[in-house]
């Protein structure tokens, strides 16, 4: 996957089925790479997509 392919909506999808959709944003809002990145590991996303979201949070610069 790519970032012209990425669809967030498949992140949440795997996040919800933990029950880690909340504690996801928490660490987005917080711009806590490394608790996102370990929750979204946990629900199974895939390294090329966690990447795209690592990529995303850092472009962002605290503007979500």
């Amino acid at each position: 996957m790519d970032e012209t392919d990425f669809e967030g909506t498949l992140v949440l999808e795997q996040l919800a089925a933990r029950g880690d959709v909340e504690d996801f944003f928490d660490a987005v809002d917080a711009d806590d790479v490394g608790r996102a990145t370990a929750l979204m590991k946990r629900a199974g996303v895939d390294p090329s997509t966690i990447a795209i979201v690592v990529k995303k949070m850092e472009d962002a610069d605290g503007q979500h």
